[in-house]
């Protein structure tokens, strides 16, 4: 039997599973992961703290993660609490939940496009239809075309990305409220990429307090090097969390990912430490890459898109060829790579003087 002899959904039929290639290579700068691992002394107290609670995994775990949640409101600050912050499976549940609260049969959910392809995989998974919206040619969004295109569609969500992946693109908090101010249901703003923008930029939760139907989704993969945690949040008004609490599922978050995610969050400043690194390595391959001839685009996040490629995909197998794992995705003449320590970009840089 294959795939289509099974009666799943109509809307499902034809799709393919999300996933970006995983392939072994010696340098891998294709899913935007934190390359700095954690240290010996995180490791170990995080063997320490899972070692302390190995002797109740007979027991469900903090169903709510209040303990979590309230450290995870520490950390963002704003004077946020722990009834407004809620966590989940990576940031990719934390949206599936969103999905399952506010959107459904009949409801309507929009985006900006190009822009995190996860946002209309997970709105079909969850039976709500998908309205793409454009972005601009700096990959910005222009207000009043949103506006429009929000009276046009009334959509109940409204996901916003910023930094935008796959283009690096910050949103100014101006463009974020007046789209706010538009909308008639939820507005999501994506901000898995944000401890990487450059300093000065806003975040999108100084809005929080005067727009209850704002979410601000964050993520422990990226900045905080903790990609096989699988932990993201969220913050919004109670309320919002108490509609999540209606389709979340019972103790979702276990044990072990609690433990780890507050280690985590314990060593906040050591794996943080690392985002200036990037940011600089970051910037300096915009530069060379300009330097190149290549077209760029400002990047506030751990990775850059660059072009424009008449055969994208022959770089990219060339870059493979040659030992480098970089990520096809966006615009169809554009690639993307992932920035990784100063040994993997010179061996980004090496592979593609060549392929040039």
């Amino acid at each position: 039997m294959r795939l289509e002899d099974l009666p799943i959904r109509d809307d499902l039929r034809g799709r393919t599973p999300y996933g970006a290639p995983q392939i072994d290579v010696p340098v891998r700068l294709n899913t935007n992961e934190n390359p700095y691992g954690p240290s010996a002394s995180l490791v170990a107290d995080l063997a320490e703290a899972v070692r302390a609670q190995a002797g109740e995994l007979n027991r469900y775990p903090d169903r709510d993660a209040l303990a979590l949640r309230g450290e995870l409101a520490s950390y963002l600050g704003h004077g946020l609490t722990v009834e407004r912050v809620w966590a989940a499976n990576g940031s990719n549940e934390v949206l599936q939940q969103i999905l399952q609260a506010f959107g459904g049969h009949g409801r309507v959910a929009m985006g900006f496009e190009p822009s995190y392809s996860m946002h209309p995989i997970i709105t079909t998974g969850a039976s709500t239809e998908w309205v793409s919206g454009a972005r601009e040619d700096d990959f910005g969004i222009d207000p009043g075309k949103a506006v429009a295109a929000i009276e046009e569609h009334r959509p109940d969500i409204v996901f916003l990305t910023s930094p935008n992946n796959p283009t690096g693109t910050a949103l100014d908090p101006e463009v974020i409220a007046g789209i706010v101010e538009a909308a008639p249901g939820m507005v999501v703003v994506d901000e898995a990429y944000f401890e990487f923008a450059r300093t000065g930029t806003p975040s999108a939760l100084t809005l929080l307090p005067d727009n209850p139907r704002l979410i601000v989704t964050r993520t422990m993969s990226k900045a905080f090097a903790m990609a096989g945690t699988r932990l993201g949040y969220l913050a919004a008004h109670p309320a919002v969390i108490e509609a999540l609490l209606l389709v979340r599922l019972p103790y979702h978050l276990s044990t072990l990912t609690q433990t780890a995610a507050r280690v985590a969050l314990a060593h906040g400043a050591e794996l943080l430490g690392a985002v200036d690194a990037l940011r600089a390595e970051r910037d300096a391959t915009v530069e060379w890459l300009r330097g190149r001839g290549l077209t760029v685009a400002d990047s506030d996040a751990n990775f850059v898109l660059f072009g424009l490629f008449e055969d994208r995909h022959a770089v990219w197998r060339g870059m493979l060829d040659r030992g480098v794992l970089i990520r096809e995705v966006g615009p169809p003449e554009w690639l993307r790579v992932s920035i990784g320590t100063p040994e993997e970009m010179a061996a980004f840089r090496a592979a593609l003087e060549e392929i040039l």
